[in-house]
């Protein structure tokens, strides 16, 4: 939808949402770093799109509409061909019994989309706004079957080639850009993107190539593909990721952009010889992906409080520990976005850029160059930094630069591959850095991990029985009415801080009264085991004095823990529990990603 800076202008003062203060704070922006007033408006997130189209179809006096694309017969949504709907921005929705037919677009001025759009179509059409992201997940209805598309274009290879297809000479024409091997790999990438998988999983097996994505965490098996495409498959990969075609001995990395439904995601593809061929695995970053609050990501209450104190100090360390996989990095982007203000200057070095922050300078390590987490780190203090992000301490070197940073009078943020936030500190003593000065700069530590989210609109409700109530009390260590009392506690802090929004109390002062398991669902991407996202389970260890006296005299990690518990806080499991019973995700959740 084109909005001049003058009609968003009047949007903006007609809707008497915002002050003319906003308005002409926009505009300062908008000229001085030469960008339209819509785009500043969304960057600074005084408006969203949705909003803004509302307005927008209230000033030019046309209907706005949200549809659900699931609601959306597929015969009437092919009455457009893809191709105009798509060039158009434009989806036929409904058709009445009285012949009516119900048109959306996003640029519903387009007078010439309109006249085009009737000659496919007829008559009788009544047109209507919709925002951007509505009109393309309607667009997805398109591609509602990625199995039945694959199979059709897997089926122009030639089934005769199945012996000896690794040593089979790839042709330029076998992987060219309309090749069916190309269709394959583009249908496989936005399919994945649609259905919100992390990494896409291409790998050979004796008798077929296997397909996996995982989704929430989870690999889940998507497709097998006849076994003589895998060296067609694997060639254009490596094409788009700018790899050599012919090596396969040794493991390749690279990286490629794609655009799916107007957003861009950065792809950043690994090689690897295994047993039946080369293995891919392909990952997925969403490069349009908004930083979310601290809160939204799952902290509340005393962790809350303890990472919130932390990032708000002016220098000192701030960790961020977990394996692969748990979120690290998407805790560092939402604190670091909390942070960035005009008058701050933030510096990062990271393996790799993962996340792009509008006003942060982000350097990626690049190894083969000597730029690594410990040069970079020494280049950015010479960059006059208030704040530093590191992606990872990995060795004696980067502890100490950060440590330096940190008493230098800098707020440094990092990540350890630990278990959890007490062994952080024994780890750093590993590394050689001083107990004394773990004490000083440490500001608190967060140890997380990701759970699936239960979808909200299909969750089950159910109440435990004794020998599941017995289960319980042995998995999460409760064993009297002290420790309910304790536990009825905690889930009555977390509902009034809104987590699981206003579902009613699970527990009492005596015991568990309900819990929640997944109930399936079905929506335009196909059948669904009933979770929907992730959240997070934290445990923030903060640096008291007491905890200082602690460090310095040597103590293990589980004495660091059992302090932490006393000053308040909350075990990743326990924090899960609580979730669970707040119907965020379930017990079998927790213990998925807690059991050590």
């Amino acid at each position: 939808m084109h909005i001049s800076d003058g009609t968003l202008e009047k949007l903006l003062e007609q809707s008497k949402r915002f002050s003319k203060q906003d308005i002409a704070t926009l505009k300062q922006e908008s000229a001085k770093i030469k960008k339209p007033l819509k785009q500043v408006a969304f960057d600074s997130k005084l408006i969203d799109e949705a909003t803004l189209t509302k307005l927008f179809a209230e000033y030019a006096g046309i209907p706005y509409v949200t549809i659900n694309p699931s609601e959306v017969p597929g015969e009437v949504l092919e009455r457009i061909p893809e191709r105009i709907a798509r060039q158009y921005r434009a989806v036929l929705f409904r058709i009445d019994k009285d012949g009516v037919q119900h048109l959306a677009m996003e640029d519903p001025d387009d007078v010439q989309a309109i006249d085009f759009i009737q000659k496919q179509v007829g008559e009788n059409v009544r047109t209507y706004i919709a925002s951007h992201d509505n009109i393309e997940k309607v667009l997805d209805n398109y591609r509602s079957d990625v199995n039945k598309e694959i199979s059709e274009v897997i089926q122009v290879q030639d089934e005769e080639e199945k012996a000896n297809e690794e040593v089979k000479k790839i042709s330029d024409e076998d992987v060219g850009e309309d090749s069916p091997i190309a269709q394959t790999i583009n249908l496989l990438l936005e399919y994945a993107i649609r259905s919100g998988a992390s990494d896409i999983h291409i790998e050979p097996r004796e008798e077929y190539v296997q397909v996996r994505y995982r989704i929430d965490g989870v690999l889940k098996e998507v497709n097998r593909l006849p076994r003589n495409v895998h060296a067609a498959l694997i060639s254009r990969v490596k094409i788009l990721s700018n790899l050599k075609i012919d090596e396969r001995r040794v493991p390749q990395d690279g990286r490629f952009k794609v655009q799916v439904s107007g957003n861009q995601y950065s792809l950043r593809v690994s090689t690897l010889p295994v047993a039946d061929g080369e293995k891919v695995v392909i990952r997925i970053l969403d490069e349009s992906n908004q930083a979310v609050a601290l809160s939204d990501l799952g902290f509340w209450g005393h962790s809350m409080e303890t990472i919130s104190d932390a990032i708000s100090e002016p220098h000192g360390i701030v960790l961020i520990t977990g394996p692969t996989g748990s979120g690290k990095s998407t805790t560092l982007f939402s604190a670091l976005t909390e942070l960035n203000k005009p008058n701050v200057n933030i510096s990062t070095i990271e393996d790799p850029v993962e996340y792009k922050i509008p006003g942060v300078n982000q350097t990626q390590t690049n190894e083969g160059a000597g730029m690594t987490f410990a040069t970079g780190l020494r280049a950015l203090l010479r960059q006059d930094p208030n704040i530093i992000m590191v992606g990872e301490i990995r060795d004696k070197e980067t502890a100490s630069l950060a440590i330096q940073a940190a008493l230098t009078g800098h707020l440094v943020f990092s990540t350890l591959h630990t278990n959890n936030s007490a062994t952080s500190l024994p780890r750093l003593l590993d590394m050689d850095v001083e107990p004394f000065l773990i004490a000083s700069v440490i500001r608190a530590v967060v140890g997380q991990r990701l759970v699936r989210r239960l979808n909200p609109e299909t969750k089950v409700a159910y109440n435990p029985n004794e020998q599941e109530k017995q289960a319980l009390l042995q998995l999460f260590n409760l064993h009297d009415t002290q420790t309910f009392r304790y536990i009825h506690e905690l889930e009555k802090q977390a509902a009034a801080a809104g987590v699981g929004g206003d579902a009613p109390l699970s527990t009492d002062e005596n015991g568990i009264n309900t819990l929640y398991k997944p109930g399936e669902y079905e929506d335009e991407n196909g059948k669904h085991d009933g979770y929907k996202g992730r959240v997070g389970i934290y445990e923030v260890l903060g640096n008291t004095i007491p905890m200082q006296k602690l460090i310095t005299s040597n103590a293990t990690s589980d004495e660091l823990q059992k302090q932490a518990i006393s000053e308040g806080m909350l075990t990743m499991q326990l924090d899960g529990l609580i979730k669970a019973l707040r119907g965020v995700t379930t017990v079998e959740e927790v213990l998925r990603v807690t059991r050590e």
